[in-house]
């Protein structure tokens, strides 16, 4: 069986910065005006105020600075309180193929590689701009690959889930290289007028490249395994789709976009995390001591510490369980895979490091690499 690498890792990031200052004068003002307005019911004790925001209590509940996304205006408007994008002709590149096909090149560039090279491409991500035609054939076409291309979703583990399948399409003879592309316009799914977490998301697009170690470039990251896991949970959920419509009273309700049910989550997922990355290094006969590196999901840094302690027996260093969540908050699947692209070129031949991701679902993936 031939041995699998990751030989290329590509970054997108978009034009616009928002820091956490900026989304709480947004929403604070939004909130001013919210409670105003239902004055009245306020104060018969039919409508709850609400509550303003602080930059103090997000930093504290998330480790979050500041996050970037596609558009900005329309974010920080209290008038509107999401992204405005005006639609694109079919004839035209759509944004979410835009940024794939930005990050795809950059991998394809860091790992020697032409577009004719590549056999698959997979959008795996949360957010997909559309139902079809998939996202990942748009982008196989722009970019000019051949072979096959799909989309998939495990919400903020679609990254990991899409390297194992591209792991087993090289292992298989189906692909000699395989583009796995993760562009998350989270923007588009949360909720920023709710205080609870409109400050979570951001938007980004990474991408890698995963071939046969025999075709890669030195230097590259091969995969020792892959481990994926799901466990079926209400807690974070987003009940956005087309049958939406069947039900008129619904749409436009507040589960229509991103919700969690934050405290069961962080009580739940943590646990289930550490043990499935701990099992995993033992089916490999390595321990959590072994690992140089890891690679987490950039969802709350609270559960990133809590996971690693769990796995070590003590706080990790910024070294071993790098963070970039304060740079661009939760962007979904894509987050682990900026921590890896962001921190991987210190680790020498022979070190080990883990890429775990976990999201709704439950779901939860990791992939264990060694460099060569």
């Amino acid at each position: 069986m031939q041995r699998v690498v990751i030989s290329g890792t590509g970054l997108h990031i978009p034009p616009f910065q928002v820091t956490n200052e900026e989304l709480v004068a947004a929403f604070n003002e939004y909130a001013r005006r919210f409670n105003e307005a239902n004055r009245e019911k306020i104060e018969a004790g039919t409508l709850v105020a609400m509550e303003p925001s602080s930059v103090e209590f997000i930093e504290k509940a998330s480790g979050i600075k500041r996050r970037y996304v596609v558009e900005k205006a329309g974010v920080l408007d209290p008038e509107r309180m999401y992204p405005h994008v005006p639609e694109r002709s079919n004839d035209v590149l759509s944004l979410q193929a835009e940024m794939a096909v930005a990050a795809a090149k950059q991998a394809l560039e860091h790992a020697g590689k032409a577009p004719q090279d590549i056999d698959a491409v997979i959008v795996a991500c949360s957010n997909m701009q559309r139902a079809y035609p998939a996202m990942a054939i748009e982008v196989q076409n722009a970019l000019g690959c051949g072979g096959y291309a799909f989309d998939m979703n495990v919400a903020c583990s679609s990254a990991t889930f899409g390297i194992e399948q591209a792991t087993n399409a090289i292992k298989s003879g189906t692909a000699r290289a395989v583009l796995v592309i993760n562009p998350e316009i989270c923007s588009a799914h949360l909720e920023f007028r709710d205080r609870d977490c409109h400050f979570i998301f951001g938007d980004v697009c990474t991408a890698m490249v995963v071939e046969a170690e025999h075709t890669a470039c030195p230097g590259s990251f091969e995969i020792l395994g892959t481990r994926l896991a799901t466990q079926f949970s209400n807690n974070i959920r987003n009940n956005f789709g087309f049958m939406n419509r069947f039900d008129e009273s619904g749409i436009g309700a507040r589960d229509k976009l991103f919700m969690q049910e934050g405290r069961k989550v962080f009580k739940e997922v943590c646990p289930m995390v550490a043990d499935h990355i701990g099992g995993h290094l033992g089916t490999l006969e390595l321990a959590p001591t072994d690992v140089k590196r890891y690679w987490l999901h950039q969802a709350n840094l609270s559960m990133n510490q809590l996971i690693v302690r769990k796995l070590l027996g003590r706080d990790a260093t910024e070294q071993e369980a790098p963070v970039i969540l304060d740079e661009f908050a939760n962007t979904s699947s894509a987050g682990s895979i900026i921590a890896f692209h962001r921190h991987h070129e210190d680790l020498q031949p022979g070190e080990v490091g883990v890429i775990s991701s976990f999201g709704a679902g439950y779901s939860v993936g990791s992939v264990v690499l060694r460099r060569l």
